[in-house]
């Protein structure tokens, strides 16, 4: 029997959020597409048996949980460090993060540590994380160009983005995630909309205020004559420093009530305001993966998003481009929402090739992927 070995700590709290579910659903994946004669068994920090209970029950079907002697603190040091065990270093490993046991091994010996990157943010945009987040990744990326089999990236612009980083020639696969399996619509979608106050018909957004995002520019594009005269629904923290949604409204001239935040949601609520809005916009920029417009290609929502590489890889041409790159940004946002919304045939264009396009991502393909890369390993 050969078995997978896939680190699952994210899954934990306080982790979870994104890399959380990207590590259930990619476990569980791997698991149920699992090539005959192969197994998946999870490894995870030092926790307590209720931790370690929930782990085994959202992913049913391991054949082992091998839980560590070190908590995550001292375990994710020890592992920046090049110390590991013999017991979580050895075997086919694979990592949904960089968090890895990253040394020294044979893979003649059947030992094969593949990791996996998700963006370049410590490297291009620091002040966004903790230092000891930025340190900490920087670390587990030079592990990795050492010691790492392959490294995993979600597009291809990532992986040209990293060549200038860091030299991994052939080692770089690029296997993209999907929507998580949890953002599934209500029971009853009419009264939970009810109960959330949603308007018939409104824009979305997803993400900070941190500069990176586009999201001031998007509510500064909103003040625009030629913007649309909908609503702009903002799912994410409703402040980043001083920075304030309705500060910024007021400061770029929104009407009242125009732009609310909606603070974070859970997935079912995130699933019914994405299925009901008329667009969704992603006006990011460094971004590794377009996970929002994923999120909206699953309900066929018309996306307009930045041309940043790693949005216009995962569109796929499925969304309406605006240039981020110079003066003007706002003002082209205004067009570009204009351009969508005020045209019935435009806006059933994309709603068609969002559906399309969604099909592109499935977390079965993802594990097929994988399996196939340790195998070619």
């Amino acid at each position: 029997m050969t078995t997978l070995r896939v680190i699952v700590d994210q899954m934990i709290p306080p982790v979870q959020g994104d890399l959380g579910a990207y590590s259930r659903d990619l476990a569980r994946a791997l698991i149920r597409t699992a090539p005959r004669g192969c197994d998946v068994e999870a490894i995870i920090a030092a926790h307590g048996d209720d931790e370690v209970a929930d782990v085994r029950k959202r992913l049913g079907g391991l054949s082992g949980l091998h839980k560590t002697t070190l908590r995550r603190r001292e375990l994710s040091a020890a592992w920046q460090l090049g110390v590991a065990s013999p017991q979580v270093s050895t075997g086919l490993i694979h990592s949904p993060t960089l968090l890895a046991p990253l040394v020294k091994h044979d893979v003649d010996h059947g030992t094969q540590i593949t990791v996996t990157l998700h963006d370049l943010l410590p490297w291009t945009q620091p002040k966004s994380l903790t230092p000891a987040t930025v340190s900490g990744q920087k670390a587990l990326l030079k592990r990795a160009l050492k010691h790492a089999d392959a490294l995993v990236v979600p597009t291809h612009a990532l992986a040209n983005q990293l060549s200038d980083i860091a030299d991994f020639g052939q080692r770089v696969r690029v296997i993209p995630g999907a929507a998580p399996s949890t953002l599934r619509l209500p029971v009853n979608p009419d009264q939970r909309a009810k109960e959330l106050g949603l308007p018939p018909d409104y824009i979305v957004a997803m993400g900070s205020l941190e500069p990176r995002r586009g999201i001031i520019e998007l509510i500064t594009a909103m003040a625009r004559s030629n913007a649309p005269d909908l609503p702009l629904l903002i799912i994410g923290p409703e402040t980043w420093g001083d920075v304030t949604i309705e500060g910024t409204a007021d400061e770029a001239g929104v009407s009242e009530g125009r732009v609310a935040g909606l603070g974070e949601l859970a997935d079912a609520d995130k699933a019914l305001v994405l299925s009901r809005a008329s667009a969704l916009v992603v006006p990011s920029v460094g971004e590794g993966f377009g996970m929002p417009l994923v999120e909206a290609f699953t309900f066929g929502t018309p996306v307009i998003h930045s041309d940043d590489p790693a949005l216009v890889e995962t569109a796929g041409g499925a969304g309406y481009v605006v240039e981020a790159e110079g003066k003007g940004y706002a003002d082209r946002l205004a067009e570009a929402m204009s351009a969508v919304l005020s045209d019935g045939s435009q806006r059933d264009r994309l709603r068609v090739l969002s559906h399309d396009r969604a099909r592109a991502f499935t977390w079965a393909d993802s594990a097929s992927l994988l399996w196939t890369l340790h195998s070619d390993l």
